[in-house]
């Protein structure tokens, strides 16, 4: 996937409200930039990190820059942009970059469906192989040296897994996709110490038949991609 447009450094101040950011550019001006992440993001910036950030030229936007990566002082390369992440798995779909999710002839996404006022992520479709059903989650929380997901209490992701889990009952295929976009991941595992419900469910949706899948990314300044599987760990 390539940027909306060239990135650009700058060094991070700090992160407030949520949605907005201070940095200083390289020119030495300091300014408020756009978050497009609403978690805790732990780890993900820190002040002082460099990060890097896209220009829009929509002028109905307040903020045109939006903050996209953040580059750690060991290397790591962190997208912390969490709407690329179903960009990225719809790209690698359809380029079938995921083995686990190919032959399917149609793909559609924001599909509703469930009891619970859903919409699907991906929902891949095909007159032989039926219905697949597949939530996207962004990853990037990185402790001692093992990713987690959520970084926080994630009432929406225990409803996607219970909505899951009865797509399965249905009949129908169930994948939950992890894009994990944080390069220092190497395996990925539930925040059971942030979030007890949602690894249990976890565990309870594998048990049922829903497919869990994690893939890390290659991040960098000009494009970034879906590469490899990384082990899924309930344990």
């Amino acid at each position: 996937m390539q940027y909306p447009s060239p990135l650009q450094p700058a060094t991070l101040v700090k992160r407030y409200k949520r949605f907005l950011t201070d940095v200083i550019l390289e020119n030495g001006e300091e300014v408020t930039i756009h978050c497009a992440n609403t978690g805790a993001m732990t780890g993900c910036g820190d002040p002082g990190d460099t990060i890097w950030y896209s220009t829009s030229d929509n002028p109905k936007r307040k903020y045109s820059r939006s903050w996209e990566l953040t580059e750690k002082a060991n290397g790591d390369m962190i997208c912390i942009n969490t709407m690329r992440a179903n960009q990225l798995a719809k790209e690698a779909i359809t380029s079938a970059a995921i083995a686990q999710l190919t032959g399917y002839e149609h793909l559609t996404t924001e599909v509703k469906y469930g009891n619970e006022n859903s919409r699907i992520d991906i929902l891949l479709d095909d007159p032989t192989l039926g219905k697949c059903y597949i939530e996207v989650k962004s990853a990037s929380l990185l402790e001692n040296d093992c990713g987690y997901f959520p970084d926080t209490v994630s009432v929406r992701g225990q409803k996607h897994l219970r909505e899951l889990m009865a797509v399965k009952k249905s009949g129908h295929r169930a994948v939950l996709l992890f894009v994990v976009q944080h390069t220092g991941i190497k395996t990925l595992k539930p925040a059971k110490h942030l979030d007890r419900d949602y690894s249990d469910l976890v565990k309870q949706a594998i048990n049922q038949g829903v497919e869990v899948f994690a893939y890390a990314s290659t991040i960098e300044t000009d494009k970034i991609s879906l590469v490899e599987q990384i082990s899924f760990n309930c344990d």
